[in-house]
């Protein structure tokens, strides 16, 4: 991991990794067609459905998780294609090996969720997706 290389924003992923998957021609699903186009993309275009698809695939996670970190500091519901909070559902069950190895980052979640916890509670929203956001979180927190 290189984060503090100049410029990454400006990179795609193949670059900052130095590794560029080699396609078999026509990827079986659309879920793999997408993974492997946005690891072309300069992460300064990603959007929130981006970093949602990348980190729910665990893919690149020590450029995009510190991303992802950023745009839930502005709003932790932030959406993607799915539903209100479901970028933090990717967040927070991303690869457990990824936050043992980036404490301070685990802890940044932690506390965001805790100084939101409210929030969350009283969001205007299915009971199922309230149920995932703690389930989640209440598996996220131990990890640590």
């Amino acid at each position: 991991m290189h984060r503090k290389q100049v410029n990454w924003p400006d990179k795609s992923l193949e670059s900052l990794e130095n590794d560029v998957w080699k396609s078999g021609g026509e990827e079986p699903t659309t879920l793999i067609r997408t993974c492997f186009a946005l690891r072309e993309k300069p992460l300064s275009q990603f959007e929130v459905e981006d970093l949602r698809i990348m980190i729910g695939q665990n893919i690149g996670l020590a450029y995009l998780i510190p991303m992802a970190i950023e745009v839930l500091h502005q709003n932790i519901l932030a959406e993607g294609d799915f539903y209100e909070g479901d970028l933090l559902n990717s967040v927070l069950t991303a690869d457990a090996k990824y936050w043992l190895e980036n404490k301070s980052e685990w802890q940044s979640v932690v506390d965001l969720f805790e100084s939101n916890s409210e929030r969350l509670k009283t969001e205007d929203t299915s009971k199922s997706i309230k149920k995932q956001w703690f389930g989640h979180f209440s598996n996220f927190a131990v990890i640590g």
